[in-house]
């Protein structure tokens, strides 16, 4: 048994308690068998909406000296913009360019943990230029933020546990992360055949939500049978993606499933894309829930009609390394962003950084070029043992600059 389609849930039917069991059954279908889903109906205004798309896709055109007065590699707390293919997944350079922004926090202390460097002020646009921009993405972030922490809840409610079971995961003030991305098409780019916008994975935290801002096809998940299917854009959807953590909470009951973006066809133009992902505490330890036998049972049943198992949930966090959530998010961002880690080599004295972010107030972000080294020492093992010889991290950063001053050049 695998899925061939994915479910629409209408969230105003948790919102009435005549059709709230209704809508928790169909969740429970969604996040047992398929752990990637549309919601409707979420509350955010159409309004809204429709600025959030405007004014992301009007960041992306600003003049490149613009964008990069606010690049992530101006501060250790990986927010801010990225240029085209600065990004690497699964050892393949990801296709897009992006700006990464967060809920505000202050600067941290000197002497706070290394990975509350993650809790920051964001590298905002130009003012002058994109007047609309962070009042905008400020206020879709707080809705957003209130949106997922009631999903969360009705989770744990669909797999049997308390409606307030995963509270404790998260600060008084949480953080939440977005992405605004553009995939540029093959043409733009200039590559024959396919090209991986973001390569296959799964997302780590609890819940993610996708709004899909251009009608591009390109995301597609990973059937348990291993076929790709799309998952195309809808209109007044978000796309809401189980994370490796909320796996990992619930014993495997919830499936986080693994998905990809394709670059847009030669000649569709680029593909927009606004992802928001749901915080949790960076100060957390991780531990199973207590989830009911029931569901446990019910879970282990449609794997076993697939011919599958319940697998070892590949989280970070889980598998004893890290002390702190917050340690392993870091080491993932430093992996996934080398740029950054090798950025600050220095003494913070000797480091530019905007006077919103100075360096000095950092934790002792020296350590970050010593963390990068350990990944890149784990990687080579990694592919020894596979009997792999991937390119490496520079070999890719490389290429990535070529085709990126490539692009430049013929715009």
């Amino acid at each position: 048994m695998s899925f061939n389609t994915i479910p629409i849930l209408d969230l105003s039917l948790a919102r009435s308690s005549e059709t709230k069991e209704s809508f928790l059954d169909d969740l429970r279908h969604a996040l047992l068998e398929v752990g990637f889903f549309y919601i409707k109906n979420t509350g955010i205004s159409s309004a809204l909406i429709q600025d959030v798309v405007e004014q992301g896709k009007a960041f992306f055109d600003l003049p490149l000296e613009k964008k990069l007065e606010v690049e992530m590699k101006n501060a250790p707390s990986f927010l801010g913009y990225n240029k085209l293919g600065m990004e690497i997944t699964r050892f393949k350079i990801d296709w897009r360019e992006q700006i990464d922004i967060s809920t505000e926090h202050p600067v941290p202390g000197p002497d706070e943990p290394l990975y509350h460097n993650l809790l920051a002020p964001n590298q905002w646009p130009d003012p002058h230029a994109l007047p609309k921009f962070r009042p905008t993405y400020e206020r879709y972030i707080q809705e957003m933020g209130d949106v997922s922490m009631e999903f969360t809840s009705l989770i744990a409610e669909a797999v049997g546990l308390p409606r307030n079971a995963f509270d404790r995961f998260f600060d008084d003030a949480q953080q939440h992360k977005l992405k605004i991305v553009k995939y540029p098409d093959l043409e733009e780019l200039g590559i024959e055949g396919e090209a991986q916008g973001v390569g296959p994975h799964k997302d780590s935290m609890l819940t993610s939500y996708l709004l899909q801002a251009s009608h591009h096809k390109g995301l597609q998940v990973q059937a348990p049978d291993g076929r790709w299917i799309d998952c195309p854009p809808l209109d007044g959807t978000l796309v809401v993606a189980i994370g490796q953590g909320m796996q990992a909470l619930t014993q495997g009951v919830c499936q986080s499933t693994t998905h990809r973006v394709l670059s847009p066809a030669r000649g569709s133009g680029p593909r927009f894309s606004i992802p928001f992902f749901q915080g949790v505490s960076y100060d957390a330890t991780f531990e199973s829930m207590d989830v009911p036998e029931s569901v446990k049972e019910l879970r282990s049943r449609i794997l076993e009609q697939r011919g599958e198992r319940i697998d070892d949930i590949e989280f970070t966090f889980m598998s004893g390394r890290y002390h702190h959530l917050g340690e392993a998010t870091l080491m993932n961002r430093i992996k996934s962003h080398p740029d950054v880690g090798e950025k600050f080599v220095c003494s913070p004295l000797d480091i530019f950084v905007p006077v919103a972010h100075a360096a000095c107030f950092y934790a002792d972000i020296r350590q970050y070029p010593d963390l990068l080294k350990k990944i890149r020492r784990q990687q080579e093992q990694d592919q020894k043992q596979a009997g792999k010889a991937e390119p490496s991290e520079q070999e890719l950063l490389d290429a990535a600059i070529n085709v990126h001053s490539s692009v430049i050049e013929a715009h």
